[in-house]
């Protein structure tokens, strides 16, 4: 464990190091209206920013609403606000979660007819597969019939999230729908762990993958729902059961180093930092909340010297996968290729804030 001085210092160069993020042409990904695709650099409205923006919110919270942070969230929104928002798909509405919670602890008047227009663009706009799920439909692709573990942290955190600050009780049951529906069709019966995907059309889970960042978008998720939204007893215990049933498969795969593989059960698949991040962040979190216990929280902090050993003195996360479409065979996710990007600064921050909670109350 990194004492609370180390881990400001990490947390600081993690910070500086989204303003290196570029885009330098390495993938080709147009949308379906023409526009340029980034999944990289930090100025884009799309998902991978969106998780980056969750966990300067997060940070900026830690921090005691530090005044520099909140001047780089809220210029960032104010910046993409003024060039115009996208379209609404999955990937498009990552943003409204730092912004939800932007909103909650500013009650700044300005972010509210953003945040209602993208409930209601959720709500009433977004494709539905059977059951009433979220179809995950992005901005280059149109996944008919397709769930997702992304979606979850895309899009039923910010319904969770804003319908509790907002008083809009059918936004937060709306989420909890959406955790239902897709723990049906993608939590694996056999293990506890989660597949990446399940398709209505075929009715199958593609290469039943239990791919590792994946399966933490879940971990995390779930840790998180807790903390922003009160959840009815019923769904909460369910939910809650959910958690520890897939955290008990994963504490027997974490690998020497306290990373996770890619592939959770495939050691021939490489260590990867974003997953390893998010499930540190859900397992301190977890085990914060009273989730969980003394096992899962010493695996949370192993996790976290993994991810710290991973960050580069220019304040980038290395080891991060890129992002991952639905593989239809194993060796697809053997293959994605190592690319910085805003999620795997973000999710490194998340675990960092967590471990800083436990080292300033050692301090």
């Amino acid at each position: 464990m990194r004492d609370l001085a180390a881990i400001d210092d990490m947390l600081q160069l993690l910070v500086e190091g989204f303003g290196r993020l570029r885009d330098e042409g390495r993938f080709d990904e147009p949308n379906l209206d023409g526009s340029r695709g980034d999944y990289i650099s930090f100025d884009g409205w799309e998902w991978p920013q969106g998780v980056g923006l969750y966990g300067l919110a997060q940070l900026w919270l830690a921090r005691d609403k530090d005044a520099q942070l909140g001047e780089m969230l809220t210029g960032w929104y104010e910046r993409a606000i003024a060039r115009g928002l996208p379209a609404m798909n999955v990937n498009t509405a990552a943003p409204l979660l730092a912004l939800s919670v932007l909103w909650r602890e500013t009650g700044d008047p300005k972010w509210r007819p953003v945040l209602d227009d993208w409930a209601e663009r959720v709500m009433t706009g977004a494709a539905r597969t059977k059951f009433g799920g979220i179809q995950h439909d992005v901005s280059d692709k149109v996944n008919t019939g397709e769930l997702w573990d992304d979606t979850l942290f895309m899009v039923a955190l910010f319904l969770a999230s804003y319908g509790q600050s907002a008083k809009r009780p059918e936004l937060v049951e709306e989420a909890v729908r959406q955790f239902l529906v897709h723990a049906q069709f993608l939590a694996d019966r056999e293990t506890g762990l989660w597949f990446h995907g399940w398709t209505f059309e075929g009715r199958h889970n593609f290469a039943r993958a239990r791919w590792a960042r994946g399966n933490a978008w879940v971990t995390a998720c779930l840790s998180d729902l807790f903390d922003l939204a009160q959840i009815s007893p019923g769904p909460a215990a369910f939910l809650r059961d959910l958690l520890r049933d897939q955290v008990a498969a994963l504490l027997p795969l974490q690998t020497e180093r306290g990373a996770w593989w890619t592939l959770l059960d495939d050691p021939e698949s490489y260590e990867e930092t974003s997953a390893t991040a998010g499930f540190a962040y859900g397992l301190l979190k977890g085990a914060r909340l009273g989730i969980f216990g003394a096992p899962e929280r010493e695996a949370g902090l192993r996790a976290v010297d993994f991810v710290m050993d991973q960050i580069g003195r220019d304040g980038i996360a290395g080891g991060v996968s890129y992002g991952t479409r639905m593989g239809h065979d194993l060796q697809f996710y053997r293959d994605i290729p190592i690319q910085p990007t805003g999620y795997g600064q973000s999710l490194a921050i998340l675990a960092l804030v967590e471990a800083r909670k436990i080292a300033k109350d050692t301090a």
